[in-house]
């Protein structure tokens, strides 16, 4: 478990990121298409999991639009954003903003890539919802970085993410 604050008030992960060098955990999330997505469907590229609570706030909607800038040009990542926002909530949000370069995937089945994931908030009032975060995997599926934003409504340290995917 990993205390975290949301607007100041204390609030709980289920578990811990998985640690750089580690195996990325697997997981079955859905896209708009409401096709099964696994971890296998992307291999051979670097990936970028962009997790957030959800695209209706703005601190989400902000990250997953940078995010989208940032992979201009890059054709050798992809870039997830995860929320538990419906498949079909998520692409209307892309539609409106335009978002080409990422592609958004949902736990509406299941909250398992959380809890694997070590991300799922267990209490305060986003409980059962995804902590704030970003884990950059490698090609051959190895974890080579993790950031859990330790102030809910604060952005992640893109900077960071860049240098992780070799920018």
């Amino acid at each position: 478990m990993v205390t975290l604050t949301l607007r100041g008030q204390a609030i709980n992960t289920n578990d811990e990121l998985p640690k750089v060098g580690d195996q990325a955990p697997n997981f079955n999330l859905q896209d708009a298409k409401l096709q099964d997505k696994t971890l296998a469907d992307y291999a051979g590229k670097k990936i970028l999991l962009n997790i957030v609570p959800s695209l209706d706030t703005p601190v989400c909607a902000t990250s997953t639009k940078k995010f989208n800038e940032l992979a201009v040009g890059r054709d050798d990542v992809v870039m997830l954003m995860i929320s538990a926002d419906l498949p079909f909530a998520q692409g209307r949000f892309c539609g409106v903003e335009k978002l080409k370069n990422i592609a958004p995937l949902s736990m509406m089945r299941s909250r398992k890539f959380a809890k694997d994931y070590g991300v799922l908030l267990v209490d305060g009032p986003l409980a059962g919802l995804t902590a704030r975060a970003v884990v950059v995997i490698d090609e051959q599926g190895k974890v080579i970085y993790t950031e859990l934003v330790g102030e809910v409504s604060h952005e992640p340290d893109y900077d960071a993410v860049m240098a992780a995917l070799g920018a």
